[in-house]
């Protein structure tokens, strides 16, 4: 009786095995690959239809030319037509909320693999070294001081644009809000207020390392409703400290909208 599993190749090998009276040979199991719990994960998000795959793509470019220790790209969505074939696609969770309402699952310990994330927003520009935020208080939970912070010094808000997290360290707090999502989401306005009253212990990133581009690369006060969508009224030339090498692009302008030079160059 055919194997109609095997191909062509297998079959061959087979009969040949077969006529030397090799039957019985046990064949070597070849273990399933295990993620080390020491491993690094560049994650990203891509859910419905705001973002395209143009967006997952280029952040894998800007990532893999500024990181320069060992990672592997994992992108999560329900969609991956047209993302890059280099980079790992793994499915969203089933919740009944949407958007950044996903993001408390990337805290938590079910996602496919053991080792350190770090998440990014598609909304990103990657354009200088990241090492140190691996580096950086490793096993800690690190993210963004809150961009509220150029217009209020002492802010102590968090910002979800970019964040790190050992998996598994918050799973009790992904467990409580998978198992009451309508309760956990009615009560706050974004993920970025849930990680602030949940997860405690945290550390931000230096605030040079990770500047907003519209509050603090750019002059807010050139920011105008255009044609619907708040967008500068020029075009400019950033401020990039020596120390940045993450631009954030939080609501409006997106990177693709922004007709500055600069961002023309590293969002690529």
């Amino acid at each position: 009786m055919k194997n109609w599993s095997e191909t062509k190749e297998e079959r061959r090998e087979r009969k040949a095995r077969g006529k030397a009276g090799l039957f019985n040979i046990v064949e070597p199991v070849i273990a399933t690959p295990v993620s080390s719990p020491n491993k690094r994960y560049v994650v990203c998000l891509k859910w419905g239809t705001k973002y395209d795959h143009e967006y997952v793509n280029r952040l894998y470019n800007m990532v893999s030319k500024n990181l320069t220790i060992p990672f592997e790209f994992v992108c999560f969505t329900e969609n991956p037509s047209g993302i890059n074939k280099n980079i790992r696609i793994e499915p969203l969770p089933k919740l009944s909320a949407i958007g950044w309402w996903y993001k408390p699952y990337f805290v938590g310990g079910e996602l496919p693999f053991k080792g350190t994330v770090l998440f990014f927003d598609l909304d990103v520009i990657v354009f200088r070294n990241i090492d140190n935020l691996f580096g950086y208080k490793p096993g800690k939970f690190c993210i963004i001081r809150d961009f509220n912070r150029c217009m209020r010094p002492t802010w102590d808000r968090m910002n979800s644009s970019v964040f790190r997290v050992e998996v598994g360290m918050f799973d009790q707090q992904w467990q409580m809000f998978k198992n009451n999502v309508k309760g956990e989401t009615s009560r706050h306005r974004g993920d970025q207020d849930w990680m602030y009253k949940h997860l405690k212990g945290h550390e931000f990133w230096p605030d040079e390392w990770i500047q907003s581009y519209k509050w603090e690369m750019r002059d807010r006060t050139q920011l105008r409703l255009i044609n619907g969508r708040r967008n500068f009224i020029d075009v400019a030339i950033p401020n990039v400290k020596e120390q940045t090498s993450i631009a954030v692009f939080h609501g409006d302008p997106n990177p693709a909208d922004c007709k500055d030079p600069w961002v023309q160059k590293y969002w690529a």
